[in-house]
């Protein structure tokens, strides 16, 4: 008997590796080199490729009990290459380059070992910034497997204590799915699909306008089917969608899935798969995602069909772009098969009766057509508009239109397109201020009316930026200097039993461009927190006691001024 529990425990350990196997991939990758980066049971609240706001998630989120402090190793003996401090993203970020071509990275820190955070602080002081980025000679920081390098924190742009880790390719820099590298996490629960759209493509462009039709999904356990069993009547050039996402054994979280292939009568037609990509390449996450729809209504629906224009490497194989042509009288089988990085599997199957198309597509354009693969240029006297190749997924049928000018601008309204479609990296847009303008010509900025100020340069009469999203933009005057908001610091205060000076600065409309504390006429280091945005100066052996003078001087984009002087007695 107890062999035979044996044979069935080794027999589901091979179903187990078997399923494990199954995963898409392009390249293979070394298991056991790497260890976790903390001694704690891995857990994850965020997965590698996981949608977020205007980019996949670059790396694994690992859980840290909702506290800082634990200590982080090394994954791989190899040399520090790099070190990082930001206001937002990584925060204190550390990289080290191993022997095998990768490199991996750890970031969100609250502080470095003391050797590396020497390094940081030179530099820092070297270049008069509290931001620096910068490499390191090969073993000037030498670092065996597992040896402390930093303890874990929430700096920079984190949501929470935890540790951001991730492994990347040394030569291209491509980021690397790290539980591809045996790095798992304990996982046997297949991914979660909670809906479909259907969408009447018919040769068009893909756009807001586009025909959707979303569909519930009800199951569990893997098994999918639709919420009101039906078989589907389509006609003519079809691309279908997903909404899903996915669950392991270590935490509640809900995570991205990692790959989505779609079948029509048992042939794979489309594959997506969060294998590795390159950062110039995140962006495309607006063109994979229907976004109208997560713009408008903050659905993640994730398009199982290739926009022309995108160039990401997460689509190991497809046909037309999985756009499947539905132009018979037969019954067809479409199928998706959604997956974590696990092996687990979830299927869904629907049937398509398909018909002949009545009408053969035509496209036609009732603005100006951009297309997604040339330099597109629009004109009039008031405003120009150029998108390079490369900015757009699809062909856009463009629109551009004005609205009445408000007190306090200095120009029109000008809706360029719409918020609805997404660009890749940016567009360039110039518009001619009103002849009120005069001499405060270089202080103008350029405004997008949900998001702020982009800055802007004045220059052959007009004001000139790079907005990141169509929308609509006028001109406005900054002549405001930012402001300076002393928190422990006063003229003639007593800081001998004070840690620390602190304040804030803060700019309306353009935004900081530097901010520069000078102790008795030295520049000292102003640390910044990203969440409560104060800037504090820490006390250090070097500063003796007695009587100082505190300065720190505040400049926005448009070189507007603030300053602020107290003596301290320290």
């Amino acid at each position: 008997m107890l062999k035979k529990l044996f044979c069935l425990l080794g027999c589901l350990a091979s179903l187990q590796s078997i399923r494990a196997q199954e995963v898409v991939q392009t390249k293979t990758y070394q298991k056991g080199v790497f260890q976790y980066p903390l001694d704690l049971t891995p857990s994850t609240a965020g997965s590698f490729g996981e949608l977020r706001a205007n980019h996949f998630h670059s790396g694994l989120d690992f859980r840290t009990n909702r506290q800082i402090g634990f200590p982080v190793h090394a994954a791989m003996y190899g040399y520090v290459s790099r070190l990082r401090v930001q206001l937002g993203g990584f925060g204190n970020a550390v990289y080290l380059t191993h022997p095998n071509g990768f490199t991996s990275v750890y970031a969100h820190l609250d502080h470095l070992t003391p050797e590396l955070a020497a390094a940081v602080r030179k530099y820092q002081y070297e270049h008069q910034s509290f931001e620096v980025d910068f490499k390191l000679q090969p073993f000037q920081f030498p670092v065996t497997k597992g040896q402390l390098i930093a303890i874990s924190g929430n700096t920079g742009a984190s949501g929470g204590p935890h540790l951001h880790f991730e492994i990347r390719d040394s030569l291209t820099e491509e980021t690397i799915n790290p539980q591809l590298f045996g790095l798992t996490i304990a996982d046997n629960i297949p991914p979660s699909i909670s809906g479909i759209s259907v969408y009447h493509l018919n040769g068009k462009p893909f756009s807001e306008n586009t025909f959707r039709e979303p569909y519930a999904v009800t199951g569990a356990s893997g098994n999918y089917r639709l919420t009101k069993l039906q078989t589907l009547n389509l006609s003519g050039e079809i691309g279908f969608g997903l909404t899903a996402n996915d669950l392991n054994n270590s935490s509640a979280n809900r995570n991205g899935i990692y790959s989505v292939e779609l079948k029509l009568d048992g042939r794979t037609v489309y594959t997506f798969a969060v294998e590795r990509f390159a950062f110039d390449q995140t962006h495309a996450i607006n063109g994979y995602i229907d976004y109208p729809q997560f713009i408008q209504y903050k659905r993640w629906i994730q398009k199982c069909f290739i926009p022309p224009g995108s160039r990401i490497t997460l689509y190991p194989q497809n046909e037309n772009r999985g756009i499947i042509n539905f132009r018979d009288t037969l019954l067809h089988d479409v199928e998706y098969l959604v997956k974590d990085v696990a092996g687990n599997t979830s299927t869904l199957k629907l049937k398509v009766q398909s018909s002949i198309p009545k009408d053969k597509p035509v496209t036609t354009y009732s603005g100006t057509k951009f297309s997604y693969n040339q330099r597109n240029e629009f004109n009039n006297a008031a405003v120009k508009v150029v998108v390079e190749p490369g900015n757009l997924y699809d062909d856009l049928d463009f629109k551009y239109s004005t609205l009445p000018q408000k007190p306090g601008m200095y120009s029109a309204i000008h809706r360029i397109h719409n918020r609805l479609t997404p660009i890749h990296d940016h567009i360039n847009l110039w518009i001619k201020p009103d002849a009120s303008i005069g001499s405060l010509a270089n202080k103008a900025v350029i405004v997008n009316t949900m998001r702020g100020s982009l800055g802007g340069k004045f220059e052959d009469g007009y004001v000139k930026a790079q907005p990141a999203v169509f929308g609509d933009y006028y001109i406005k005057i900054d002549t405001t200097a930012p402001r300076i908001v002393p928190i422990n610091i006063s003229n003639g205060a007593n800081l001998a039993a004070a840690k620390s000076i602190s304040l804030r600065a803060s700019d309306d409309l353009s935004g900081l461009k530097s901010v520069v504390a000078k102790i008795d006429g030295k520049w000292i280091l102003l640390t910044q927190d990203y969440r409560t945005r104060i800037y504090k100066y820490t006390f250090d052996e070097s500063l003796s006691a007695g009587k100082h003078e505190f300065e720190v001087t505040v400049t926005d984009a448009k070189d507007n001024v603030s300053q602020y002087r107290a003596t301290f007695n320290k």
